[in-house]
């Protein structure tokens, strides 16, 4: 299996943006092919330990059954449409895949 983890930083912080944002995960990432598990969602702003990385407004967690999953869900049509449609909102996105 792989982890694919996506963290947004938005231009816009609004509670709208943000909401948006994870509308958007849901309606194009959740339902490729090969996805074990999807989740999308917003920080947790009480979750203020000395160890927690907060730099983010939106969280994207999914993991595929196989790497070849995820490497067909990188060039998938929702997917490629979902950067389109929201790649100018991102300040910064940041990418961990890990093993699992």
């Amino acid at each position: 299996m792989l982890a694919h983890n996506v963290f947004f930083t938005l231009y816009d912080s609004s509670t709208e943006a943000i909401n948006a944002m994870v509308e958007a995960c849901h309606k194009y990432l959740k339902d490729h092919p090969g996805v074990a598990f999807f989740a999308a969602g917003e920080v947790v702003e009480d979750l203020a330990r000395p160890v927690n990385d907060r730099m983010f407004h939106v969280a994207l967690h999914v993991v595929f059954d196989t790497r070849e999953s995820h490497d067909v869900y990188q060039t998938a049509e929702a997917h490629l449409k979902f950067i389109d449609e929201n790649k100018s909102k991102w300040k910064q996105v940041r990418v961990f895949d890990s093993n699992c």
